[in-house]
């Protein structure tokens, strides 16, 4: 009798331990054919779907808590008031959409605060970076900003050092400074906003505070799961905006951005476990194009992140899909008024028309140029969202079709569409 009970423990250890070794594989799976495209390049494949249903049931199993399902959590979350991460990655507009939330009078807008993270850690390992990062946010959610004395140094941490101020609404408006007033609705000036008063953090920590809305802009979340220990917190109710933009003018804009982007391609390329290729992608043998190799090679792994983001939520309980909103740029900038209104309703704010004008205002520009392409400026958002077609020639089209073909079919973004708009 004991040798039987014995037997069956040891069967459900082993298959304990199987479920354990497989959860890795699931969340970083790419599928990758042996099979060539037309061009003879590598295809992102569609994910298997005995392995959806597996990340189905992960879910499932992570988010009971005693038994009872996670509705508890959106009732509790409801009440909160609300956390938004805008999920994005290099040059997908995220700068944009980041300015729709500044300019809101009842956002409290933070620009980019992993940045402090990057500098003071990179080229640290990737996981650890990970994890810094999510718990950064935790502290800054809940209106900590001690946090950020962590990665400062000896650098004394004020308002005039931190989440993009030169360009914060909250951080050049009144009570802070009297640069601008927080219900006036347009692009805040450098000039006027390096003119304020450096305010200690504990004063923005007491500003925070007073926030319905609190939202933080970033590119250094690299995968979706990295976030989920905050989407289960209800003390925070992090909510999520994710956007994605065509893989081909990503990869366009990140070209001719090749330089400033250089350290974050090479981390994005040690996020993931390499492979033989990836390592090969690594160490480019051409010196001269180094910064091009780099930038190139992580393309095809933001595409991968991307996929597996979508699998992730798509397998997700009710309740995370309610608190998950997906937005493409082209979308955002083709029909602002009508997107805006979306993000809005989704955050639970009130849109007035003086912030629509500014959305259209800032689409509707007489021109694009990629020369400053961290500045955020009106511009015409059809030259923007079709300039790859102009500066790609059809290798690098071809190959980012090939890396990215699984996610551009999700996104509805069609290959070799020279002539309409996806």
């Amino acid at each position: 009798m004991k040798r039987r009970l014995h037997k069956k423990y040891l069967i459900l250890i082993l298959a304990y331990s199987g479920l354990l070794l497989l959860i890795p594989y699931v969340l970083d799976y790419r599928d990758k054919s042996v099979q060539h495209a037309k061009h003879g390049l590598p295809q992102q494949q569609s994910r298997c779907p005995d392995l959806e249903n597996t990340v189905a049931l992960l879910w499932d199993s992570s988010y009971k808590v005693n038994g009872s399902d996670t509705m508890e959590y959106a009732v509790n979350r409801s009440q909160a008031r609300i956390h938004i991460y805008l999920h994005a990655t290099w040059r997908t507009g995220s700068s944009f959409l980041g300015e729709l939330f500044n300019q809101h009078p009842d956002v409290f807008y933070l620009y980019e605060p992993m940045w402090h993270i990057w500098q003071a850690l990179y080229p640290g390992d990737a996981g650890s970076l990970q994890g810094a990062v999510r718990d950064m946010m935790n502290a800054l959610y809940r209106c900590d900003f001690s946090v950020l004395k962590l990665y400062a140094g000896t650098q004394n941490i004020t308002t005039s050092f931190i989440f993009g101020w030169k360009m914060n609404k909250v951080i050049c408006s009144e009570p802070l400074c009297d640069a601008h007033k927080r219900h006036e609705i347009g692009l805040v000036r450098e000039d006027q906003c390096a003119r304020c008063q450096k305010r200690d953090i504990r004063e923005l920590e007491r500003e925070c505070k007073k926030y319905p809305v609190m939202v933080i802009k970033g590119v250094r979340v690299l995968d979706l799961s990295t976030l989920v220990p905050l989407m289960k917190d209800p003390a925070i109710n992090l909510q999520i905006i994710q956007l994605f933009r065509d893989p081909r003018a990503v990869h366009n804009s990140r070209l001719k951005s090749k330089q400033a982007l250089v350290k974050e391609s090479i981390q994005v390329l040690r996020s993931k476990k390499q492979t033989d290729k990836y390592k090969r992608l690594l160490v480019p043998s051409n010196r001269v194009n180094r910064a091009e190799s780099y930038v190139s090679s992580a393309m095809e792994l933001i595409c991968d992140n991307w996929l597996s983001d979508m699998m992730l939520v798509m397998n997700a309980p009710p309740w995370v899909r309610r608190n998950y909103h997906r937005i493409r740029y082209e979308d955002l900038v083709l029909h602002p008024m009508e997107e805006l209104q979306r993000l809005y309703r989704f955050s639970n704010l009130s849109t007035v028309p003086a912030l629509e004008k500014f959305a259209l205002n800032m689409t509707h520009g007489r021109g694009y140029s990629s020369d400053k392409p961290f500045l955020i400026s009106s511009r015409d958002a059809k030259e923007a969202i079709y300039a790859w077609r102009e500066r790609l020639n059809v290798e690098q089209i071809n190959q980012v079709e090939a890396y990215c073909s699984e996610v551009m079919r999700q996104l509805g973004y069609q290959k070799n569409s020279l002539d309409k708009a996806t």
